[in-house]
This record gives structure tokens, C-alpha cells and sequence, in this order.
């Protein structure tokens, strides 16, 4: 199926991003959210950032131009109607995005695609609220999108192949590489890499050593790009805990159990550097 144009679900920092890699690779984006104010941001954000690219010489003034001319902001899901494809970048909360499925449901034309940019909860479920589980799928973007090259593309119980291939090509169109991965509890990224987070924080929680020299350690000793507790901080330590309650619940492992100064932290508002506070301070 051919796919010109698409809804981008959430103007925040991953939906943002989406959204932006879609109108370089030249797709037509729907940016909706529940704020138009929130989605003026996003556009100017991506803006600056297509201005840097101009002075780096990676595109030029005219090109810009017509990237953010692809860019249609929405508050209504409505306007869905039209589109070929929607990518649901909303928050972590299956409620929420059970109650948005079943709108896009009703307003999306038969045949349209349905993605999750979930980065842990389970497309099957999700899919069951719609009438089309077939095109219901999870497309898990790599925070930050325009840098990060790997998209997970997660198939539930019922997603079709065509449907799968459909996304593989609308994937690597967006100059992304897709990863092939089935419907578990944080897939195949979060499933390693937040036990190691939590790991790590268990690590300070007991007093083992500070967090700088954690990841001082992951960097030095298992050349890591980044310390364990300056990524979390960079997530978000309240996604890292959704994701963690996810896993332990979803597998019902004491390994994967949420360390309680990870809990602490999310309640004290620490949530990282969105927060200005996490394990390291931010201005």
C-alpha cells in the first residue's frame, strides 16, 4: 500500500521526532495533539533544527522550506480521515491509548495501518479494541528519532504480514534500519536495557558507589556511550519505572522488580533531566 500520508500522534519529544524524519523522507504529517500550543512548539523546535542543518550544509534553504510546508497541525483526531498510515506517540498509560485506538478505529478509512510507538506495552491488547487487529502493530522508535537509526517493529498476535512489510518500507523510507521483533513485554530494547538501568540504580540504592562512578564504570569498563544513570535521566526515570512495572508484571519475575529508590524518585518529581533533577543535576 502506498503511503503518502500520515497522523503523528503526540507533539512531545518522540512524536516530534517522528514527525520530522516522516516530512524529510517527503510524507505528508498530520502532527495532532491535545494542545496546539504544544504542537507551535514542536514546529518551531524542528524549525531551529532544520535551520542548523542548513548551516551545517545538509540542506538547503529551499529544502527546508518545503519539509515544514508537509507539516498540517491537528487537535482532532478527525482529521485522520485522509491519512494512509497513523504512528501513536502518546503517553505510556494503556488507557489512554486503548480510548485513542478506538477512535482511529471509527475515523481512519478501511485499510489504514495503525502503530504504537509504545516502548513496552503489548500491541495485542491494544489491537483488541479495534475492528482491524490485522493492521494494528508497534513501531518503537529510538529516542533521539532524527538520530537514532533503529526502529522496532513489533508484531502482535494478529498483525498481518502485508501489514508488517507495509511498516519494514515506511521504515527504512524514513531512512531508519527496522528490527523485526514479536509481541513480549519490553520487546527486545527495553527488556535488556531497563534491567540494567534498574540494576544500576540498585546498585546506588545499596550503596555499592556514587552514580557518577557507576558510569564512569559502564563507559570505561564496558565502553558504553553512556552511563546507565545519565541515560536514565535522559529517558525520563518515571518511563523507565512504567517500563520496569511492565516487565515485573507482565512476566511476574522477581528480576524485574522496580528498585524502590527508582520509585522514590519518580514520587519526589526527580524524574531526570525534563525534571532538572534526576541521579545528576541539570540547569
Amino acid at each position: 500500500m502506498a503511503i503518502n500520508k500520515i497522523m503523528v500522534i503526540g507533539a512531545g519529544q518522540m512524536g516530534g521526532g517522528i514527525a520530522q524524519v516522516a516530512a524529510e523522507a517527503g510524507i505528508e504529517v498530520v502532527l495532532n495533539d491535545v494542545s496546539a500550543e504544544f504542537i507551535e512548539k514542536r514546529l518551531a523546535f524542528i524549525d531551529k533544527l532544520l535551520s542548523k542543518n542548513i548551516d551545517k550544509g545538509k540542506i538547503s534553504a529551499e529544502q527546508k522550506a518545503e519539509i515544514l510546508a508537509r507539516f498540517t497541525p491537528s487537535t482532532d483526531l478527525a482529521d485522520a480521515a485522509d491519512v494512509d498510515l497513523v504512528i501513536e506517540a502518546a503517553i505510556e498509560n494503556m488507557e489512554i491509548k486503548e480510548n485513542i485506538f478506538r477512535t482511529l478505529d471509527e475515523v481512519t478509512r478501511p485499510g489504514v495501518i495503525l502503530a504504537t510507538n509504545t516502548s513496552s506495552l503489548p500491541i495485542t491488547e491494544i489491537a483488541a479494541v479495534t475492528n482491524r487487529p490485522e493492521l494494528v502493530i508497534g513501531m518503537h522508535f529510538m529516542n533521539p528519532v532524527p538520530v537514532m537509526k533503529l526502529v522496532e517493529i513489533i508484531r502482535g498476535i494478529a498483525t498481518s504480514d502485508a501489514c508488517y512489510q507495509d511498516v519494514k518500507e515506511l521504515t527504512e523510507r524514513m531512512g531508519k534500519t527496522p528490527v523485526e521483533a514479536n509481541d513480549y513485554p519490553g520487546f527486545v530494547a527495553n527488556r535488556i536495557l531497563l534491567p540494567m538501568i534498574n540494576e544500576a540504580i540498585y546498585c546506588v540504592f545499596e550503596g555499592v558507589a556514587e552514580p557518577e562512578a557507576i558510569d564512569t564504570v559502564m563507559k570505561l569498563g564496558m565502553n558504553h556511550p553512556m552511563g546507565p544513570l545519565t541515560l536514565a535521566d535522559f529517558i525520563g526515570l518515571d518511563t523507565c519505572l512504567s517500563v520496569m512495572e511492565v516487565l515485573y508484571e507482565g512476566f511476574g519475575d522477581s528480576k524485574y522488580r522496580p528498585c524502590p529508590l527508582l520509585r522514590k524518585m519518580v514520587k519526589a518529581g526527580w524524574l531526570g533531566k525534563k525534571s532538572g533533577k534526576g541521579f545528576f543535576e541539570y540547569a
